[in-house]
């Protein structure tokens, strides 16, 4: 089915194509070169129209904003009243030819764009029914005039800029209706006039402007950009909402209101509309730092919201997101949940050595990293975890420590983690996930020391192992395997067996386990995952067909095929005994899944690599684990469960 036709499709109220919001949104980093770049995030701007948002992080400059329907090199700045410019020849910002994904950078013109060696923000609009509309027209200064859109649903947020006369952004909000008026170039309170949108709520189908010049002069020119609320078109069901527009009421402290989302966002825009506050803009590629849209200044690190898997919550006193009792209107879009059966393994898992001499992210992955781990194999060294949603911190899987700050362990690279600044060379490792529904999620909770407590998350699917820990006391981690049958609890951080059935007053109601869920697990009241107040994270895992298993293997003591449903081998295999004491073994291919001796480590050990030994072999619908292994991996009768990574 072509493209024009499934807008008309979802313009209409029928579900087509599954659409994700890795289809139509993306933040994208990069850094400046002063030469043209080709930036791919995926998004299909030439075919499709859309807007692109730059704007640098490492100094002041400006919001720079190019969309398909002005066309190429024209730029207008969110925090000007200055005219629409124009580019020329090399310094143009362009869409890239149709078939192809994203834009090309130019030489830069505005200031964000491309500036060599600025670190850089690109945030990418595409048109999508149920999503965004770019919509220029030419005012004719009539009350009542009504512009038609094509974003299929009522907008929830409309930005509007005159592109040849200095002028304000008047900016309309589903929370403060058409008598209410924001601009995005200011910090100003919202203010009660309907002489821009004519007091008149827009439609699925149009919006209706006042007869002033700031939206609609006569013969003057306009763009306006189209946001949606919660059009619920999208997802593997075309079923799901992945963008809302809402309103919160601020408590002057460090335990705001609890935003209900019915996902976990990505990105937020959020505006002081009752006091004087700018315009907040926050996403999980930059972690715990904002930028705003109404100035030009670099970017500050300070963590306003804690992100949920349903949501997020104001957690600092801030009259930019958190006044005491003052109100506040947001835009929030949801995280990438595009399933994991969409992508290669090679998009989901990588493993990489270090390389501090490049200028981008230390371990190169090639896709967004969701959690990570790292450590120095051929050194007595702590095998160190971190993830995204703990940016800057990092927790040990050898050690019951709270987690520890470290500047170096940065997420903020759209293809891989760590701060070259850092220097973690190349006798340093890290292992590399992608959070993908079915396949593998993080998610952060706060204990409340109540059995039965319910925790959300997206992994979609039933999870088959968590890991969970808390971040700011020192405590164990607890570890649940589950094979839609039988749980089992574990320690990361130790070598016993653990138990069957997991405890209660971890892993369910205090009195008995509860298995997870498709959209939760449940937790008792035991200190390790629940007291009051402490701060945990989270990571599940999946089994996914041709790509990863979570599984289990009875030892013979002699060579044994373990089948994952792979056609090219692993790339990853963990190993635990569980009907007795056994470490956590894991292998990569990086370092050797070879017909010969493979280095091993342990997770739950600072050792060094072994590396004169053949437990494992390469199999390839799996793999091997050989003869020659000790008891804690192939002992007649034992049990073991795996998880493998094709």
């Amino acid at each position: 089915m072509s493209s024009s036709a499934l807008k008309l499709l979802a313009a209409s109220g029928s579900k087509g194509e599954a659409t994700y919001v890795d289809d139509v949104f993306s933040t994208f980093l990069y850094e400046g070169t002063g030469v043209n770049q080709v930036i791919d995030n995926g998004i299909a701007l030439a075919d499709e129209g859309g807007l692109v948002w730059f704007k640098k992080r490492s100094g002041s400059d400006n919001n720079c904003l190019y969309d398909t329907e002005r066309g190429a090199g024209k730029v207008i700045f969110s925090g000007s009243t200055g005219v629409q410019l124009s580019a020329t020849g090399a310094a143009q910002v362009t869409f890239r030819s149709a078939g192809n994904t994203g834009f090309e950078t130019g030489t830069g013109y505005g200031g964000s764009e491309n500036g060599n060696g600025d670190d850089i923000c690109s945030w990418t609009f595409r048109k999508q029914p149920g999503f965004f509309d770019v919509v220029t027209y030419t005012g004719n200064a009539t009350n009542g005039r009504e512009i038609a859109h094509n974003l299929g649903s009522v907008p929830g947020l409309m930005i509007f800029k005159e592109l040849g006369n200095t002028n304000y952004w008047p900016v309309y909000h589903r929370s403060l209706g058409g008598t209410k008026n924001l601009y995005l170039d200011g910090t100003a309170a919202a203010a009660t006039w309907d002489g821009n949108f004519n007091n008149t709520a827009p439609t699925s189908t149009v919006f209706t402007l006042g007869g002033q010049n700031e939206n609609n002069r006569n013969g003057g020119s306009y763009v306006a950009y189209l946001f949606a609320h919660d059009a619920q078109d999208f997802g593997t069901d075309s079923d799901e909402a992945i963008i809302k527009c809402g309103s919160y009421t601020g408590t002057g402290n460090s335990n705001g209101p609890t935003i209900d989302l019915g996902f976990e966002p990505q990105w937020l825009l959020i505006k002081n509309e009752s006091n004087t506050g700018p315009w907040t803009m926050i996403d999980t590629m930059r972690g715990d730092a904002y930028l705003l849209a109404d100035a030009s200044d670099q970017e500050e690190a300070l963590d306003f919201v804690d992100i949920n898997a349903t949501g997020f919550k104001p957690i600092r006193s801030s009259t930019y997101t958190n006044g005491s009792g003052q109100g506040y209107i947001y835009m929030a879009i949801r995280r990438p949940h595009k399933p994991a059966e969409e992508f290669a393994a090679t998009d989901l898992f990588a493993t990489a050595v270090g390389n501090n001499t490049l200028s981008d992210s230390e371990f190169q992955s090639g896709f967004p990293v969701g959690m990570a781990i790292v450590t120095q194999p051929g050194s007595t060294q702590d095998k160190k975890i971190s993830a995204r949603l703990m940016q800057g911190n990092i927790l040990d899987t050898d050690k019951t420590n709270a987690q520890q700050a470290n500047a170096a362990y940065q997420f903020d690279y759209s293809n891989g983690w760590v701060d070259p600044a850092g220097g973690l060379d190349a006798s340093w490792q890290s292992w590399m996930w992608r959070r993908a529904p079915g396949y593998f999620d993080v998610t952060t909770y706060t204990g409340v020391d109540t059995n039965n407590t319910q925790i959300a998350h997206n992994l979609g699917v039933v999870p088959e192992m968590i890991w969970a820990k808390s971040r700011s006391d020192a405590q164990s981690w607890s570890v649940l395997t589950y094979d839609g049958t039988t749980g089992r609890q574990l320690i990361l951080d130790a070598s016993s067996s653990g138990s069957t059935p997991p405890s209660g007053s971890i892993w369910g109601n205090g009195t008995s386990f509860v298995p997870p869920t498709s959209s939760v697990f449940t937790i008792g009241d035991y200190s390790n995952i629940n007291t009051s107040g402490a701060t945990y994270i989270a990571y599940l895992f999946a089994s996914v067909a041709g790509i990863s298993k979570v599984g289990s293997y009875t030892g013979t003591g002699n060579d044994l095929n373990v089948a994952c449903g792979f056609s090219a081998g692993a790339r990853f295999v963990m190993i635990k005994r569980t009907d007795s004491t056994g470490d956590w073994y894991l292998w990569d291919s990086v370092r050797g899944i070879v017909a010969g001796n493979d280095p091993y480590l342990l997770l739950n050990s600072n050792a060094a690599q072994v590396t004169n030994t053949d437990y494992i072999d390469p199999l390839a619908s799996g793999f091997t684990v050989t003869s020659s292994a000790p008891a804690a991996l192939n002992n007649s009768g034992g049990t073991y469960i795996f998880y493998a990574i094709a």
